[in-house]
C-alpha cells in the first residue's frame, strides 16, 4: 500500500468519471478498499467491479457505509445524497482535484499538463515516450491510451504524469516538479470572468513549481507569451514554436502524409531531430509534439527514443477516433472537441476526399460556452460541408432560455445560406444521413457530451 494517505475505505462518489475511474483504479492496485456511486452502469464501473470496488447504480445516502473519505467530482450537486450524509455523519470529503492533489506530493516528478486545449493528446504522447523510455510512471489521463489498455497506469517509478485541468482552478491543487501549458483562451466562462482572470489563474499555476521546476510553454500562443513577461527566474523554461526559429524548441520543415498525418523536423540549440514522424493528423498535433519534446528534453530523454514514442501515438479514445462506416460506406468519426479552436483544429485535420463532402454533426457542450462563444462557433465550420446542430448538452447546468441550437445555425446560414440545419434527434439524424451520404463522404460527430452515441449508432 503506498504510503501517506491515512484513509483506508474510501467512496467515491461519481466513480464512473474518467478522471475518477483512473483514481480508484489506482488506489485499488495499491490495496485501498474502494466504493463507489455513479449514474449509469458503464465499461469504467464494470472494470472496478472486476478489480474489487463495491460499486452503486444510482445516487443514495444508504451507499456510505462508514468510509474514513467521501471524494466527489465537481459535476456532484451541492444536494447529493450521499453528500449531504456524509457531511451529516462528520466523514472527511475531499473534491477530486484536492484528492487528486494529496496523489501527486507521493511522488518526486510529477508531470502535469495544462492547457485549454490539446490535454489529453499530450498526455499521451509524452506518456509513451516516458515508457519507451523505460521510465516506468505512472499515468492519469483523460481518455483511454489503447497502449496502456485504459486511461490509467500504476508504474514503479517517481514520475507521475497527468492532466492538469484550469476549470474551478482545479490544477492549482497539484505538486508538479514540471509543468506544460499547451495554449491559454477563453474557455469555462461559468467559472471564469474573462482571459485575464484565466491568465492569473495559470501564473498562480506557474507558482506552485519548485526551484528549479520545468515549465515548458507555447509561445505561438499570445496570452502564454504575455504571462511570460512577468514568469520567476528560479525555474527552467523551455519554450516552444513552430513559427520563431528562437525558441528553445522549434519545429520546421512541416509536410504530411497522404493521411494528413504530420513529419516535421526539430531544432534544440545546436541539435537537431529530423524527421519525426506522427500517427495523428493536424498542424495542431504537430504542436503537441513539440510540448511532448521540450517536456522529454527536460528530463533527458534521447532523441531517438523520443522519435519511437511519438510514433507509437495513435491518439485516444474519442480524439479523431475512426468508428467505421455507415450503410451508405461514408467514413465515421468521432472526436471530443467541444471548444471553437478546437472544432476549427479537427476540421482542419480532415483529409477530404475527392469529390466528396464533410458532414460536421455538432452537440454543443453546456449553455455557457455556446452563449459566450457563439461568434466563434458560428466560423469554426468554414471547412464542413453541411453542419448539423443537435440539442445542446447541459452537463452540469441549467437552461435559462437565452440561448438555443438554432441561433447558432442561423448564424452559420447568414454567411453560407443553407449550410446548416437544427436536428433534435439521434435517429432524425440518422435518417437524414442515411438518406443524403455517399461513399466519398466523411461524417464527423463532434462533442464532449452524449454525440458520441450517434457515431455508435450510425455505423453498419
Amino acid at each position: 500500500m503506498k504510503e501517506n494517505i491515512n484513509y483506508k475505505k474510501i467512496h467515491m462518489i461519481g466513480i464512473g468519471g474518467v478522471s475518477m475511474s483512473g483514481i480508484a483504479s489506482i488506489l485499488l492496485s495499491w490495496g485501498y478498499e474502494i466504493s463507489g456511486s455513479d449514474g449509469v452502469k458503464s465499461e469504467m464501473t464494470e472494470k472496478l467491479e472486476k478489480q474489487g470496488a463495491k460499486i452503486y447504480i444510482g445516487h443514495d445516502a444508504n451507499n456510505i457505509v462508514s468510509p474514513d473519505l467521501v471524494v466527489y467530482t465537481a459535476a456532484i450537486s451541492k444536494d447529493n445524497p450521499e453528500l449531504l450524509k456524509a457531511k451529516e455523519l462528520g466523514i472527511k470529503i475531499m473534491e477530486r482535484a484536492e484528492f487528486l492533489g494529496e496523489l501527486t506530493k507521493l511522488y518526486s516528478k510529477t508531470i502535469a499538463i495544462s492547457g485549454t486545449h490539446g490535454k489529453t493528446t499530450t498526455t499521451g504522447m509524452i506518456s509513451l515516450c516516458f515508457i519507451e523510455a523505460m521510465l516506468d510512471p505512472s499515468i492519469q489521463i483523460g481518455s483511454v491510451l489503447s497502449q496502456i489498455d485504459g486511461n490509467y497506469k500504476v508504474g514503479t517509478s517517481d514520475y507521475f504524469i497527468i492532466e492538469a485541468c484550469e476549470y474551478v482552478d482545479s490544477f492549482l491543487s497539484f505538486y508538479p516538479q514540471t509543468e506544460i501549458i499547451l495554449n491559454i483562451e477563453e474557455e469555462h466562462l461559468d467559472y471564469f470572468s474573462g482571459i485575464d482572470q484565466i491568465k492569473q489563474s495559470f501564473i498562480k499555476f506557474t507558482n506552485i513549481l519548485p526551484t528549479k521546476g520545468n515549465l515548458i510553454i507555447n509561445i505561438d500562443n499570445v496570452e502564454c507569451v504575455d504571462i511570460l513577461k512577468n514568469m520567476r527566474k528560479d525555474i527552467n523554461i523551455y519554450t516552444y514554436s513552430l513559427k520563431d526559429e528562437n525558441a528553445d524548441i522549434y519545429g520546421y520543415n512541416i509536410r504530411y502524409d497522404d493521411n494528413g498525418f504530420g513529419i516535421f523536423d526539430v531544432k534544440y540549440k545546436n541539435n537537431i531531430i529530423k524527421d519525426i514522424k506522427l500517427n495523428v493528423p493536424g498542424i495542431h498535433n504537430i504542436s503537441n509534439a513539440c510540448s511532448a519534446i521540450g517536456t522529454c528534453i527536460a528530463h533527458n530523454i534521447d532523441f531517438e527514443t523520443i522519435k519511437t514514442g511519438l510514433a507509437k501515438f495513435t491518439g485516444t479514445k474519442r480524439r479523431f477516433e475512426f468508428k467505421g462506416r455507415t450503410i451508405t460506406e461514408a467514413t465515421v468519426i468521432d472526436d471530443y472537441a467541444h471548444h471553437p479552436t478546437e472544432v476549427k483544429a479537427l476540421l482542419n485535420s480532415v483529409k477530404k476526399k475527392e469529390n466528396g463532402k464533410v458532414y460536421a454533426i455538432f452537440q454543443p457542450h453546456t449553455y455557457s460556452r455556446l452563449k459566450n462563444l457563439l461568434n466563434d462557433f458560428s466560423t469554426c465550420f468554414d471547412n464542413a460541408d453541411i453542419v448539423i446542430v443537435t440539442d445542446i448538452y447541459a452537463a452540469r447546468e441549467i437552461d435559462d432560455g437565452t440561448v438555443k441550437s438554432q441561433i447558432l445555425v442561423d448564424l452559420i446560414n447568414e454567411k453560407t445560406p443553407n449550410k446548416s440545419i437544427y436536428i433534435s434527434s439521434f435517429e432524425d439524424i440518422a435518417k437524414y444521413l442515411n438518406t443524403n451520404t455517399n461513399k466519398a463522404d466523411i461524417i464527423l460527430t463532434i462533442g464532449a457530451g452524449t454525440i458520441t452515441k450517434l457515431s455508435q449508432y450510425i455505423v453498419k
